[in-house]
């Protein structure tokens, strides 16, 4: 296991925290206002707080160094806790629409807005705050798992905006039915962000090529070494957690002997890595005819 002096690890753990507070102020703040949008506030928390114990154990795990069971490492833990997350996401959602159906059949007044306004506020701005900690770490440390949590508490930004507001119309208005009818719009929010992060969660688990741009950059850095080779072939990629793999086939002039074909492979892995981060390289040397 990782120490968890570990960078990701860490700001996973600030999830962790953050979302256990924030869930206890919307319970507490549900139970008092008896709005069925701050009780779907708290149980997306829920989840967020679900998503937050997966991603730190998962970013933990994921930092492992490749072993002699797993020779590829263990990056893919952080797409299994990827996809978790979003199906977490969804079961959130449904939750939300069920409790909003029942209020709309039994609606009911709205006490203590004031508090509950407070305590959305206050959630809006602790998960704008965490969110752009943890896109920071994810985009520089290449962490599925903390881009999902980031997503996860993105979300809740613009949720808790939007129940705050809801519950601030209801008290100038008093209409009660914008309280479920917010809910249900929190849930087709979270319902689209649940698709979203699966899908991007999913992809290298099948061993999908890395994206258009990555893979036409690692072609262009490899034409810029003609003519000093003649060709290459069956370029594949692939992502596991953080890190890049590619493989491909190099045809060079077949009067070239082992160490000057070895020191040209060694220049292109060079210049690929300085390109491109987080990569592993493998390369076929074939001898052919200039």
């Amino acid at each position: 296991m990782m120490p968890f002096k570990n960078r990701k690890v860490k700001v996973a753990a600030l999830s962790v925290f953050s979302n256990t507070i924030l869930i206890i102020l919307k319970v507490i703040a549900g139970i008092l206002s008896g709005s069925v949008s701050i009780i779907s506030e708290a149980i997306h928390s829920g989840m967020d707080l679900a998503a937050a114990v997966i991603a730190f154990f998962s970013v933990r795990l994921s930092s492992k160094p490749a072993d002699e069971k797993h020779q590829y490492g263990h990056g893919k833990i952080e797409n299994i806790s990827g996809v978790t997350e979003g199906l977490l996401i969804f079961v959130a959602a449904f939750l939300i629409i069920k409790e909003a159906v029942k209020k709309i059949l039994y609606p009911s007044h709205i006490e203590e807005a004031a508090v509950a306004i407070g305590v959305m506020a206050v959630s809006a701005v602790a998960n704008f705050i965490v969110s752009r900690i943890l896109y920071k770490v994810s985009r520089e440390e290449d962490s599925v798992a903390l881009e999902a949590d980031a997503l996860h508490l993105k979300t809740d930004v613009y949720t808790s905006v939007g129940v705050g507001v809801g519950l601030l119309l209801i008290k100038l208005t008093g209409m009660v039915l914008l309280d479920p009818i917010v809910a249900i719009m929190v849930a087709l929010l979270i319902i689209k962000e649940s698709w979203e992060l699966c899908s991007t969660a999913f992809s290298p688990l099948l061993d999908s090529r890395l994206p258009e741009d990555e893979v036409q950059e690692i072609m262009d850095i490899i034409e810029n070494y003609k003519p000093e080779i003649i060709d290459f072939h069956m370029l594949k990629t692939r992502k596991s957690g953080h890190i890049r793999y590619i493989d491909f086939h190099m045809t060079v002039n077949e009067e070239l002997n082992v160490k000057a074909a070895h020191d040209l492979s060694d220049r292109i892995e060079r210049d690929l890595e300085e390109r491109i981060k987080n990569i592993n390289i493998n390369i076929h040397i074939e001898p052919g005819r200039l």
